[in-house]
């Protein structure tokens, strides 16, 4: 463990969110934290806070200088037996933020320091509470806004995340070792590792790291939210559609062709998924420079989305120059899930609506690069129609697997970014062994660079202060 990155001083944050509420916790960490908090408080069932017991909440009341701040709770959990692994004091007291700041600085008086974003948290790291993995789960845990977010992120909080990880790395120590080995006994030409079985291990390795590392595509859509591109003509109705799916007015609609001119973002929670709509400019040609850039960011936004929900305004099918701005867009949405919606349904009968979708199903047909018949949803987007099919499509489209609560996903840029670092060293490991052009000692090197980057992911490979306080920084304070 990292002792040399452990300050020694107490600290002290309110651990609760900001703003005045019923009650507030004020959470106090360090090996002073007892003897301080016992300068502030009185109790009638103990004299001092030295002979309190461990979890068990005694009412007094808070007083400095004189003067009373307020009555409350106070409860200590004493090292190693506590979140951080150090002497904690929990206060409650009620939500007055005057409450909360007077007690505050009666702590900072005594001794105590303002405690940083996340510092909590990192005191658990760094004695040995939890690896970092856990500990940025616990960041993704009070940030989770849906019902994925929150298994993914429980899951991760619970250590099966952290075991696989050092599971890989054990088996990498061991593969390692055998060639390492040889490089002691090089003189002699002794093999202490089977060839085949190293083969075989690399490959199951491999082939793990793959499957996490893939896992990140719909780890890093469930944290952020599935982006899901609307794009269509000027004056289809994608506004409309935006503020329906929403429920609030969020984006500007008018009859004025090319009102939006850039896209607008927002989220919504469908069946425990968090989907991000963008809400983008109408296609069409323009001389209106400030326009084109819309259109140009509209682009670059359904390239990047995850799915496009391609808006068709059903009264406009026939018109040539509609149809020519609607094959325009048709070659972007190769390899991309889209789901077709006809729009202003509710402007045409029946027989009308048949025989559009018909013509609709033939020119879409012919033109999308997949050459395959995509299934076509109407709605009206004005009076809510087929909305609630809608939503269902939208699940169904991106085929989601379902998320156990066993399930390893990952979920964070920075696991990513080192289990890519591992695959890359593995994979270069392999070549070497299987065309045999490196000897031993040139492919150890890669070996302990998968090693170190799989460390990193928990933290037993990290020495350096700045990567953790990068981590932290990003935690809320009292957290």
């Amino acid at each position: 463990m990292i002792s040399s990155l452990i300050g020694s001083d107490t600290i002290c944050a309110v651990a609760t969110a900001p703003g005045m509420g019923g009650i507030a916790i004020i959470r106090v960490s360090g090996s002073e934290a007892v003897g301080i908090v016992d300068q502030i408080f009185s109790c009638r069932e103990v004299r001092t806070l030295e002979r309190a017991k461990d979890r068990v909440a005694y009412f007094g009341r808070f007083s400095h200088e004189g003067k009373t701040i307020d009555e409350g709770l106070v409860t200590c959990f004493r090292a190693p037996r506590s979140y951080t692994g150090e002497d904690v004091v929990e206060i409650s007291c009620h939500g007055s933020v005057f409450i909360q700041q007077a007690l505050l600085e009666a702590l900072t008086d005594q001794g105590c320091r303002m405690a940083a974003p996340g510092e909590f948290t990192r005191r658990a790291y760094l004695h040995g509470k939890m690896d970092l993995s856990r500990a940025e789960a616990v960041a993704d845990l009070i940030a989770s806004e849906s019902e994925a977010q929150h298994r993914m992120a429980l899951t991760q909080m619970r250590g099966g995340y952290s075991a696989e990880f050092a599971q890989l790395r054990e088996r990498l120590l061991q593969l390692t070792s055998l060639m390492e080995l040889e490089l002691d006994f090089s003189e002699e030409d002794v093999t202490f590792a089977d060839r085949t079985q190293l083969l075989e291990l690399l490959d199951e390795l491999t082939a793990k790291i793959e499957r996490l590392t893939e896992s990140f595509r719909l780890g890093n859509a469930i944290k952020r939210g599935i982006p899901v591109a609307i794009a269509g003509a000027t004056n289809v109705g994608k506004s409309t559609l935006l503020n329906a799916l929403l429920g609030e007015e969020r984006a500007i609609v008018s009859d004025i062709h090319g009102t939006t001119r850039d896209t607008i973002e927002d989220v919504l929670n469908i069946d425990g998924v968090l989907f991000r709509f963008i809400d983008t400019a109408g296609l069409r040609s323009t001389d209106d420079t400030i326009e084109a850039l819309g259109i140009d960011r509209s682009y670059d936004k359904i390239d990047k989305a995850s799915l496009v929900l391609l808006l068709i305004d059903a009264l406009r099918i026939a018109d040539e120059d509609y149809r020519a701005a609607l094959l325009q867009l048709l070659p972007r949405l190769e390899n991309k899930p889209f789901l077709v919606l006809l729009n202003k349904v509710d402007a045409i009968d029946p027989q009308t609506t048949q025989a559009v979708l018909t013509d609709l199903l033939a020119l879409l047909t012919e033109y999308l690069p997949s050459g395959e018949a995509p299934s076509i949803l109407p709605i009206s987007a004005q009076r809510g129609d087929g909305l609630d099919e809608l939503r269902v499509a939208l699940i169904k489209a991106l085929a989601l697997p379902e998320l156990k609560s066993t399930d390893l996903v990952v979920s964070n840029a920075r696991h990513h970014e080192l289990l890519t670092k591992a695959l890359h060293s593995l994979r270069t490991v392999r070549m070497g062994l299987t065309d045999g052009l490196l000897p031993t000692d040139l492919l150890t090197p890669d070996l302990r660079g998968a090693i170190t980057a799989i460390g990193e992911v928990t933290g037993a490979d990290i020495t350096s202060d700045s990567i953790l306080h990068n981590i932290f920084a990003h935690f809320c304070i009292g957290k």
